[in-house]
């Protein structure tokens, strides 16, 4: 195969470092993406935190969106890279072919929903009556961009799986600069205020969109997106969301954790303590997705030589991912516990949101620096097409510990608000200890099976 990475021959280390460090500077420019939209906006003159809040609200929506588009890429790409592995790229791109025209489809339905439902919608994720006017009028427009988003997220996982990590990082690098020469141009020049935020997120995408399916359609990529591949087969679409349930659940429950961070949040310490969580929630996608990128990197090298046998690039590709995400986690949960201020200034000058989110900071993020170890370990179950492990630990820390932590605490403490917070870093202390044990105990078997004849070494059902 051709492309930017020789995924089945060339040193391990070198390997990763090609295709995370622009995978790490996509997710990097990605939460810039994300967060320039607040930034703009908490700094708007005498509503500058109503409307920061009130977008906050409006994030487990986005991230519902997102999940959905996970789900389908997030599983499609790996078992991609899987046959590529196996050299059968015919398979290769009818997952392509099945996952493309399924993104597309779901764009529609979500349009619909988000339309039809989606003010009522945020009134039920923690809008309060000061900030649902500013909370629709970005959601309204954002949801229009719906396919947008689809396209973008979904497609691009497919061009990282082939190892054209340089032209993956150059899909979100395109999005997110006009992103951000667009929103002070139609938020502040143009007077449009959160509404013009949401315009120049959705045009954004477009513009990825349609750099996305230009890549793919071309000669230049190895697997192509090709019309006779769109007719969905159940043997090719149900293996890959099997394998993105895992995702998808850590994503769209992200959705559902917001809601009940931002419900309980507004009920114990009301929009200020909502407005601190707007603001924890944009460093966590911070902490999060360079982390990502790490994983998006090792993501081919995995799935490429699990598929090609030979558990010698399986193991030292893992090693690498997971000491390189320990030593980012620690550097940036130092800044986060020791330096709040650094990261709280972006967002507001209101002096009473910064005193207060430095103070919640301190406690979401406290044991942050251990969850590089679950990303690592679950985002290489996937990798190695092992659903079953990666959807059990996606619903253990946040569906079994951290959703019913959020209610329980504040009955036993007297600090609620806090209470509430401190659910984070509970859920993920226990989370972290589970995943390694069974990850340390299941890598060992799947390395000793692969050592096994060819013909034994993946159960496409798993």
């Amino acid at each position: 195969m051709k492309n930017e990475a020789n995924l089945g021959s060339e040193s391990v280390g070198k390997l990763l470092f090609k295709l995370s460090l622009p995978a790490i500077v996509a997710q990097l420019i990605n939460v810039m993406y994300n967060m320039v939209d607040r930034m703009y906006i908490g700094h708007i003159p005498n509503v500058g935190a109503s409307a920061l809040t009130g977008v906050g609200v409006t994030m487990p929506v986005i991230m519902a969106i997102s999940a959905f588009a996970a789900l389908v890429s997030m599983g499609g790409a790996p078992r991609s890279s899987i046959m590529m592995g196996k050299n059968d790229k015919e398979h290769a791109e009818q997952i392509l072919g099945n996952c493309t025209i399924l993104l597309f489809a779901l764009a529609l339905i979500l349009t619909i929903v988000f339309m039809l439902y989606g003010k009522s919608i945020l009134m039920l994720f923690g809008a309060s009556d000061t900030t649902i006017g500013f909370a629709w009028d970005y959601m309204r427009i954002y949801t229009l961009g719906t396919l947008f988003v689809q396209i973008s997220l979904g497609l691009n996982a497919f061009i990282t799986s082939q190892g054209y990590a340089k032209t993956s990082m150059m899909t979100v690098l395109i999005g997110a600069c006009c992103n951000i020469i667009l929103d002070p141009i139609f938020i502040f020049v143009f007077d449009m205020g959160v509404a013009g935020a949401a315009w120049a997120t959705i045009l954004s995408q477009a513009v990825s969109s349609i750099w996305v399916l230009k890549f793919l359609f071309s000669e230049k990529s190895f697997l192509r997106i090709k019309p006779k591949y769109f007719k969905l087969s159940a043997r090719v679409v149900l293996p890959c969301l099997a394998l993105g349930l895992s995702p998808f659940i850590m994503q769209f429950t992200e959705s559902v954790i917001s809601v009940c961070f931002n419900t309980s949040l507004l009920k114990y310490g009301g929009d200020i303590a909502v407005g601190a969580m707007t603001i924890l929630t944009s460093v966590m996608q911070f902490s999060m997705l360079p982390l990502q990128g790490l994983t998006q990197g090792a993501q081919p090298i995995i799935s490429f030589n699990y598929g090609a046998g030979n558990a010698d690039r399986v193991k030292k590709a893992f090693k690498l991912l997971l000491i390189s995400c320990l030593v980012y986690s620690t550097a940036l949960w130092a800044i986060a516990i020791f330096l709040p201020q650094v990261f709280i200034g972006i967002f507001t000058n209101d002096a009473q949101l910064m005193v207060f989110s430095e103070k919640a900071m301190r406690v979401y993020m406290a044991v942050s620096l251990m969850f590089s170890a679950q990303i690592a370990c679950q985002q290489t179950f996937i990798a190695l097409g092992n659903a079953k492990a990666s959807i059990f630990l996606a619903l253990l820390r946040k569906v079994l510990l951290l959703i019913p932590l959020i209610f329980v605490l504040p009955m036993f403490m007297s600090d609620q608000t806090m209470a509430v917070f401190m659910a984070e870093p509970i859920a993920d202390f226990i989370a972290v200890s589970v995943t390694v044990t069974m990850f340390t105990i299941s890598f060992r078997k799947l390395i000793n099976k692969m050592n096994q004849p060819i013909k034994e070494q993946l159960d496409p059902a798993c």
